[in-house]
């Protein structure tokens, strides 16, 4: 596998990940890969680029007149990850009806319970709600 190839795809990727924040958490796995590379990691971001490709029209929009309410929302995953059983959380903030922040990551502790987790992840959300705010 040609790592300089594998690296540059994922680049590009992570460029577009500022206004495609669907990809985000796909393309933050596969560049945990960069260092050493196989073929099925390169399968799979070939695979995220021919999502791209059939989703050419979806992306961020900021309409002109929009209310200034700041919701945040949060989730998380129960023992997400097989390897360690770690749960991922995510939030995702809007100022009106646009998107301004969003963030996804596993978790630094295992969570022993779904309400553990999900508590940890509205933690987070609070705490960059009040960061905007």
């Amino acid at each position: 596998m040609d790592q300089t190839k594998y690296r540059g795809l994922i680049n590009s990727l992570l460029y577009l990940t500022a206004s495609r924040p669907d990809i985000m958490f796909s393309v933050c796995l596969c560049a945990r890969f960069q260092s050493n590379p196989k073929e099925s990691h390169f399968t799979t971001v070939k695979r995220i680029l021919k999502y791209m490709q059939g989703t050419t029209t979806v992306g961020l929009w900021y309409p002109s007149k929009v209310s200034l309410d700041l919701v945040g929302y949060s989730d998380s995953d129960f023992a997400g990850c097989k390897i360690d059983r770690k749960s991922t959380s995510g939030t995702c903030h809007l100022l009106g009806s646009s998107l301004i922040s969003w963030h996804s990551k596993k978790q630094a502790c295992v969570g022993l319970s779904t309400a553990e987790v999900e508590y940890i992840a509205v933690g987070s959300c609070c705490a960059q709600s009040l960061w905007i705010k």
